[in-house]
């Protein structure tokens, strides 16, 4: 096995070094804009697709999260240096609702790549999500999903602490680490969106598909008693000492996730995009960019912890994590949706998608080959990852941000912060979210 996986990264190490000694053999290379999930796996992406099509040059630019609509918004406009751009569903950033209009109709596409049954073979949300005006503006490369917490295995052996199951194992948990000088739960409350994972996540364990009947207005947020206790037991996380002192002035990227690829903090509240970590050579990346030098460490998912004892646990909410759109404006359409189908759509890319860990691939007939995957330490990750990834895949339809607008996604965030800080009590941040029309 050890034999294969090192085969495969000198087959994937070795393309990157053909792409990068010949990109400037590349008239024009092609402009990629997105976010997520960066270096060096978009590279690595995009060195697989040139031993296809070696004539076909592009070029990765990232931008960060929160930057990114801004950045791109220009560029779009002038029609100048955006060939290939991400976009996402609902009202996340690079939401397709408001830049899909900029990009090709990519069916004729699927189509020819998968025949008139290609609707079967994809995963359904990765294409209701992206289609605006009956136009499939993007292809959807993988789902992520969140909802669940995720810890150092290695620190909670060294120091012998129980995996946290509720509220006071949690509590317990974050205690103990905190005497030996390491931050149990680390969030950058700064940050709305993983502020409504984590509120998302709470809702479920107090009532299983309470959030998304009043995200899509079945239900008004102000209906049912189960959203005063959610809310309250948000501001709970703030009250008992789980989420860390100065949180909300705190940002999930970098911040809190440098804190815990650092091992500074033993669990942190992100999804299934996490799962890349438990590879090494990934995780020895993201470990060098927070500035720490030490090995790679044994991570695994856990559930969100039951804080409701209602036994509601394990419930995790999913949307395509990203989709990739080609500009109306490209300097080569064709081959810009070579590359969109071919990391979307074909046996080939969605292969690399699944074995990188980063996402659940929307191609059905695709899943990681744990024949060539080798986790970090596998006699401790193997089992909790699988399981994860399976449950992931299994998870009925619960959408993370598809069903949020924008107006909702900014009334949720300006609550939930408001709520945490003392500002406001729950009665009256649900009262102002069941102002969003």
């Amino acid at each position: 096995m050890k034999k294969r996986n090192a085969k495969l990264m000198a087959s994937v190490l070795t393309a990157a070094t053909v792409l990068s000694m010949s990109s400037m053999a590349f008239a024009d290379n092609l402009v990629w804009w997105g976010w997520t999930p960066g270096s060096p796996l978009n590279e690595n992406y995009v060195a697989k697709f040139n031993e296809t099509y070696p004539e076909i040059g592009i070029d990765w630019k990232q931008t960060a999260i929160d930057d990114y609509d801004a950045a791109i918004m220009p560029n779009l406009g002038s029609g100048n240096g955006v060939d290939i751009f991400e976009v996402s569903a609902g009202s996340a950033n690079g939401g397709v609702q408001k830049f899909g209009p900029s990009a090709i109709d990519l069916t004729p596409a699927l189509i020819e790549a998968l025949g008139e049954d290609y609707a079967d073979k994809l995963n359904e949300a990765s294409l209701s999500s992206m289609t605006v005006d009956g136009e499939i503006k993007g292809l959807g490369v993988g789902t992520c999903y969140a909802g669940n917490l995720w810890i150092n295995k290695d620190l909670f052996d060294q120091y012998e602490v129980e995996i946290p199951t509720d509220l006071e194992s949690w509590k317990a948990a974050c205690a103990k680490f905190e005497e030996n000088g390491i931050i149990g739960f680390v969030q950058g409350a700064g940050q709305g969106a993983f502020n409504i994972d984590t509120f998302h996540a709470i809702c479920d364990n107090v009532e299983p598909g309470l959030f998304t009947k009043a995200a899509t207005g079945e239900i008004e947020w102000t209906d049912s008693e189960s959203f005063v206790t959610a809310m309250n037991l948000w501001k709970t996380l703030f009250d008992e000492g789980i989420m860390q002192e100065g949180a909300l002035g705190m940002m999930q990227y970098p911040e809190a996730n440098n804190l815990f690829m650092s091992q500074q903090a033993a669990m942190v509240m992100m999804g299934s995009w996490y799962t890349m970590n438990c590879l090494p050579d990934t995780m020895k990346a993201n470990m060098e960019a927070a500035s720490s030098t030490d090995a790679p460490f044994a991570m695994i998912p856990i559930d969100f912890p039951d804080i409701a004892g209602t036994g509601n646990v394990g419930y995790v909410f999913s949307d395509i994590d990203y989709a990739n759109a080609v500009a109306s404006t490209a300097a080569d359409v064709e081959a810009a949706t070579k590359f969109c189908v071919w990391l979307g759509a074909s046996e080939e890319g969605q292969q690399l998608i699944a074995d990188s860990l980063n996402l659940v691939p929307v191609l059905k007939s695709v899943s990681p080959n744990w024949d060539v995957v080798e986790l970090t330490n596998p006699e401790k990750q193997n089992d909790a990852v699988q399981a994860y990834l399976e449950n992931c895949v299994n998870n009925p339809e619960n959408p993370r941000f598809g069903s949020i607008s924008a107006d909702l996604n900014e009334q949720l965030s300006q609550v939930l912060a408001g709520v945490a800080s003392d500002q406001i009590d729950a009665e009256t941040g649900l009262a102002m979210l069941a102002e969003v029309e």
